[in-house]
C-alpha cells in the first residue's frame, strides 16, 4: 500500500502515531511526501494536486482522503480494504495539504473516504488513517482487536 501526502512529517507525537501502526501493517504503507505549496490557496491547491497525481504508480487504486467521502463504520471498511487489495492494483490513499484536494484529484479517484465531519490536521490524518487500516486488517484476520457488539 501507498499513502502519498502533502507535508514533510517531521519528528512529534504525529510521527510517532503513524509509525507505531504503519510498523504492524502487512502491507505497510509506503510514504510519499510531497511538497506544501505556496502562494494563493488556489495555485497551493493546483500544484499539490499535480504532484500528487504524479506520484501515483500505474494503474493505482486510489482512495483520497477527503471530507466529502464516505464514512464507513469500521466492519464496512474493512471489507472495503479488503476487496481493495485484492484486485491487481496498488492501494494508494491521497492526504491533501491545508486546502485540500482539487478537482483533477477527486476526478482520479476510486474512491473517497472521509475521517467524519470535522476538520483534521494532515498530519494527524495519516495517524488516524494508518490506525484504522491496521484495524480493518485485523477484522479480516479475525483478530480480537475490534470489539463489535460494544455499546
Amino acid at each position: 500500500m501507498h499513502l502519498i501526502a502533502v507535508g514533510r512529517l517531521r519528528d512529534g507525537p504525529e510521527a510517532e502515531l503513524f509509525a507505531r501502526y504503519n510498523v504492524r501493517l502487512r502491507p505497510a504503507f509506503t510514504l510519499v511526501e510531497i511538497p506544501e505549496g505556496r502562494g494563493a490557496p488556489a495555485e497551493v491547491k493546483r500544484r499539490e494536486g499535480t504532484a500528487l497525481l504524479a506520484a501515483l504508480p500505474d494503474n493505482a487504486f486510489v482512495v483520497a482522503l477527503d471530507q466529502g467521502g464516505e464514512m464507513p463504520d469500521s466492519l464496512r471498511f474493512a471489507a472495503m480494504l479488503e476487496r481493495w487489495l485484492g484486485t491487481s492494483r496498488r492501494v494508494c490513499f491521497l492526504i491533501g495539504g491545508a486546502e485540500g484536494l482539487d478537482a483533477p484529484v477527486l476526478a482520479r479517484t476510486d474512491a473517497a473516504l472521509s475521517l467524519g465531519p470535522m476538520t483534521w490536521p494532515h498530519f494527524l490524518a495519516r495517524g488516524m488513517l494508518a490506525e484504522q487500516v491496521y484495524r480493518a486488517r485485523s477484522i479480516a484476520t479475525g483478530h480480537p482487536y475490534h470489539r463489535s457488539g460494544r455499546p
